[in-house]
């Protein structure tokens, strides 16, 4: 069975970090890579972040480019989000899904998602 655990989300003010985790299990890390996409309300979901098997295999999108850095622990299969210096228009609900990173575009996989956790930032 395929599975994706968020977890990490908080309510942080304006400036603050939070680390996202991604745990997963029914795959490996191998056969998949592991994308962070976030949704706000009334708007679309979008991926910010993605990470492929091979080393420096990685995708940011441009507004949090320099701010999130995406990491992954084979080992504990887990995909972290490292987020800093978060601004307001950072807020909305989180969520890791597997999928493929092909020139710089993440397609994640039908039915591979987490139920996503909520990051808050207030200004």
């Amino acid at each position: 069975e395929v599975r994706l655990v968020e977890s990490g989300g908080d309510l942080v003010q304006a400036g603050g970090s939070l680390r996202l985790s991604c745990t997963f299990s029914g795959f490996t890390f191998d056969d998949y890579s592991i994308g962070w996409l976030r949704q706000a309300p009334g708007k679309e979901r979008k991926v910010v972040a993605a990470i492929g098997p091979s080393v420096g295999s990685t995708y940011y999108e441009d507004s949090v480019k320099g701010r999130f850095a995406i990491s992954s622990d084979s080992a504990k299969n887990t995909v972290y989000l490292q987020m800093n210096s978060l601004k307001p228009e950072d807020t909305a609900a989180y969520y890791c899904a597997a999928g493929h990173l092909v020139d710089s575009v993440f397609y994640p996989a039908a039915g591979y998602w987490g139920q996503g956790t909520q990051v808050s930032v207030s200004s």
